[in-house]
């Protein structure tokens, strides 16, 4: 048996055998196109691990007939940037396409690497093709994302994944000698998720724990493999996609797609300390005034979990997003605060009513500080008074919604309109 891996072993070496990325790479796709035109531009692979990013760019520069050139961003540096650079420079040929530099996870480049780049691109020394597994927008620099194309690569379907099992027992020069019958598919899809060298990790370690016969069941895939890894990076795409949609969840009172994202942070490792700071969030937010009680179920779990840690933490947790998630929605405090904000960035300091000044000293009293002010519990307020400044006297901030406990408010606000015109007319 070799010690190449299966997965190197089943590379594909040409556009024909590439599985997956068809609305790239598939008849008329806008990629294949390119490469057929002879008319390469540089480009940034985004997509999940072992969709085939680094196949691709080996395959587009066998295909184009190019030098191909391979940098790891995690072991390479600048000066081995520029030294590849020289060494592709003096591989450029008159009529010839230039040569293809690859750099495997290019969001992991810093910014003075990133612009050691520029120049060569823009030159045109080298066709650039970058990998990364995190979201160009954020990771690549805005000058080399410019003189880029971004092609996202997709997960691998059931149906592809499926092919992939089926090719490499019958086609591979070890596997095909092996009596080798695939019962179910399930567990080894379920392990892959959506990753092809995954896949072929799974079904190598499987294969490699009996003989020359060996049947696979999803039991045996599960006694194998034991458990199964969520891939979860708690600094990247999936941090950002999980907590926005465990966010829109609780905001669309889905409580069970909250639950599931909740879930899914929770076995993936993510800090339940981010993930309460959010619940208090999300209640003050979204949830407000319609349900006041929402801010303190969430203050009670943010504290519940710092006491207790996990695994307990994850009832607290379990129980706010879901009360969260079925209580009604008001956004009105948030509106109102940011059209608060705005008025004051806008209009600036304006001055604040005499009435409602502090006047500590003799001098202020005399100058009309807190002269007038009526205080509330002993006095009735008529239409005439006021607490925003004259310039803005009629601006409303704070809107409330017909929804839950905010209900009332909303009456309140309107019988006191009411109330205050009646007066307004019999004077």
């Amino acid at each position: 048996m070799t010690n190449i891996p299966l997965a190197e072993r089943m590379r594909p070496h040409s556009l024909e055998t590439y599985v997956g990325q068809d609305h790239l790479v598939g008849t008329g796709a806008v990629l294949r196109s390119s490469i057929e035109n002879g008319q390469l531009p540089s480009m940034i692979l985004w997509g999940p691990p072992g969709v085939g990013k680094t196949t691709l760019a080996q395959i587009i520069a066998k295909e184009m007939k190019r030098p191909f050139y391979l940098l790891s961003a995690v072991n390479s540096g600048v000066k081995d940037v520029r030294e590849t650079i020289k060494k592709a420079e003096s591989q450029r040929f008159f009529n010839q396409g230039s040569p293809i530099l690859f750099i495997d996870e290019i969001h992991r480049f810093s910014k003075s690497q990133q612009d050691s780049l520029l120049g060569a691109v823009e030159r045109g020394i080298v066709t650039l093709i970058g990998a990364t597994t995190e979201n160009p927008s954020f990771e690549v620099i805005s000058a080399l994302l410019s003189r880029s194309q971004v092609y996202v690569l997709n997960a691998l379907d059931k149906e592809q994944l499926h092919h992939l099992v089926d090719h490499a027992i019958t086609n591979d020069e070890y596997l095909k000698k092996q009596d080798i019958t695939i019962a179910d598919y399930d567990a080894l899809l379920k392990y892959a998720n959506g990753d092809a060298r995954r896949l072929l990790n799974v079904l190598e370690l499987v294969i490699s724990q009996h003989s020359d016969k060996v049947e696979v069941t999803n039991e045996l895939v599960e006694h194998v493999i034991q458990s199964d890894i969520l891939m979860y990076d708690k600094t990247g795409e999936q941090h950002y996609d999980t907590i926005s949609a465990f966010i829109k969840s609780v905001r669309g009172s889905d409580p069970d797609g909250a639950i599931y994202y909740l879930a899914r942070m929770i076995v993936g490792g993510e800090d339940p300390i981010f993930i309460c700071r959010r619940l208090v969030i999300l209640a003050a937010e979204d949830i407000g005034l319609a349900n006041p009680n929402a801010l303190l179920i969430a203050n009670a779990c943010f504290d519940a979990v710092k006491k207790i840690g996990l695994p307990e933490g994850r009832i607290p947790m379990a129980q706010a997003t879901i009360y969260l998630a079925t209580s009604p929605k008001s956004n009105s405090a948030y509106m109102a605060i940011g059209k608060a904000m705005k008025e004051v960035q806008q209009s600036g300091n304006l001055s604040i009513p005499l009435h409602l000044r502090n006047a500590p000293t003799s001098l202020m009293k005399d100058l009309g500080y807190g002269k007038d002010y009526v205080y509330v519990h002993e006095s009735e307020v008529d239409e005439s008074y006021h607490y925003l400044p004259k310039e803005i006297i009629n601006t409303v901030f704070y809107e409330p919604k017909d929804m839950g406990a905010e209900v009332k408010i909303s009456q309140a606000i309107a019988e006191k309109k009411k109330n205050t015109q009646k007066d307004q007319k019999r004077k």
